[in-house]
């Protein structure tokens, strides 16, 4: 392992939590974003929270985040091969975040772009 050409972004997490979950996400964009921008854009984004500042050892905790109907975002860096390439620490409460509570705001958020529409059908009948 003395080789320098060898290049590893690695994130390891070994803590036991009773609720909350926690992802290492790789995310590709369209073109090379900067990760300050990067974080600019999670820090105005409606339900995001960006707790990134390594040097004081703020990042995402999955303790800190149980009760909380938020999503927590830390741990921002470039990937090292990939130009376009980013990774994030994302952690949200498994229960008030959960995927349930997710799929209402995904649907609430497409229903107020126009791009779903209530049925016009009704699901049950009296028959």
């Amino acid at each position: 392992m003395a080789d320098d050409s060898i290049k590893i972004s690695a994130t390891c997490v070994r803590v036991p939590v009773l609720s909350a979950h926690s992802e290492s996400v790789y995310i590709e964009t369209k073109i090379a974003a900067p990760i300050e921008a990067v974080k600019d854009a999670i820090q105005h984004f409606p339900g995001a929270v960006l707790e990134d500042d390594v040097s004081h050892q703020v990042y995402p905790q999955a303790i800190n985040a149980v009760g909380s109907c938020e999503t927590y975002v830390g741990r921002i860096r470039k990937d090292l091969d990939i130009e376009k390439g980013i990774h994030l620490w994302v952690v949200a409460d498994n229960l008030l975040k959960g995927a349930a509570w997710n799929s209402v705001q995904i649907a609430e958020s497409l229903h107020e772009r126009g791009l779903v529409y209530p049925s016009q059908e009704t699901i049950f009948s009296s028959e």
